[in-house]
């Protein structure tokens, strides 16, 4: 599922404009990275948690010019889902998701 379908999906279940939705769902967005831009998480009760991870540094290696590169410590952005929506996800029966991996091979 695309965003573009996720605003459609919206719309139809709510009456509310694509417009609307897609104003709102890119404040969203904006927000939750601006957030972790920020250092702060951002919690969603019963659908998850956007936090930043800790990397530690590391040698890389470029294959290329066959040099050892440092790569320093950083942080990336994650998605930790709340107990809830894994359940949820746990308890879907397997056709439902097969048939959706089915939808998406055939899209392509």
């Amino acid at each position: 599922m695309r965003k573009a379908d996720v605003v459609s999906s919206i719309a139809e279940k709510t009456g509310i404009p694509k417009v609307d939705i897609l104003v709102a769902l890119e404040a969203f967005f904006k927000e939750v990275k601006i957030s972790l831009i920020e250092g702060e998480p951002v919690y969603v009760r019963g659908f998850g948690s956007f936090i930043l991870k800790k990397r530690a540094a590391k040698v890389g290696r470029n294959i290329k010019k066959n040099i050892a590169v440092e790569i320093p410590e950083h942080f990336i952005p994650a998605f930790k889902p709340a107990k809830e929506f894994v359940q949820a996800v746990k308890d879907t029966p397997h056709e439902l998701v097969e048939q959706s991996e089915k939808d998406l091979i055939n899209q392509d």
